[in-house]
């Protein structure tokens, strides 16, 4: 089940699941952040305070099979929290990147990042939470629309999901946030769309990956 929602993440801390404890990902995130372990998170592997949950899927699990690919359906189909998938994207594992690409971005429409090991995996936890900090840290009087719309142009997990598409920079990912709103929608865009923003070149290379 996924059970994260109900559970109230202290500002600034993580709650990872239990069955992280002892881990190089949860050693690195120590003395970072501050971390809590929990047993109550089903299918979550790390809850951070602005309702983002982060599903890791480690070079074991992508070898084993597909048991992975099922908890991660059940997490989309359960849950109206914001998950983050991290795929820990090796020589082993590289042969199965695709497949779990389409699957996560097409056709579960989440946000997908790949490491080369944990430690990747904790620095980019570290800069969640910190985003999560400034995001909770601002104004409370500023109108919450724009805030939120700031907000998600410039959350840190998406801007780098899509600079690793080759010839986008920060600049134009930026702009393809701007004009498509989600990752979603910018897989679902043609080439004439993407083409207005991004020129031909661009648009061909994202289109094509």
């Amino acid at each position: 089940p996924v059970t994260a929602g109900s559970i109230v993440v202290p500002f600034g801390h993580v709650i990872g699941n239990e069955k992280w404890r002892g881990s190089e990902v949860a050693q690195r995130l120590q003395g970072k952040v501050r971390l809590i372990f929990e047993d109550g998170l089903g299918l979550v592997d790390f809850h951070l305070s602005n309702k983002t949950c982060i599903l890791f899927i480690s070079e074991a699990d992508l070898v084993a099979g597909d048991e992975f690919k099922r908890r991660l359906v059940k997490f989309r189909n359960a849950s109206s929290l914001r998950g983050i998938v991290i795929v820990e994207k090796t020589q082993i594992s590289d042969q199965y990147y695709s497949g779990v690409q389409k699957l996560v971005v097409l056709e579960l429409g989440m946000v997908l990042l790949p490491v080369a090991n944990q430690g990747e995996a904790s620095q980019l936890i570290i800069q969640l939470v910190s985003f999560c900090v400034r995001e909770q840290s601002r104004d409370r009087g500023a109108n919450p629309f724009l805030r939120r719309q700031c907000a998600q142009l410039a959350e840190p997990a998406v801007l780098q999901a899509l600079q690793h598409i080759p010839g986008v920079g920060k600049t134009k990912a930026l702009l393809l946030l701007q004009q498509f709103g989600s990752i979603h929608r910018l897989c679902n865009a043609s080439i004439n769309e993407l083409e207005q923003v991004v020129g031909q070149t661009v648009a061909q290379q994202i289109y094509t990956f």
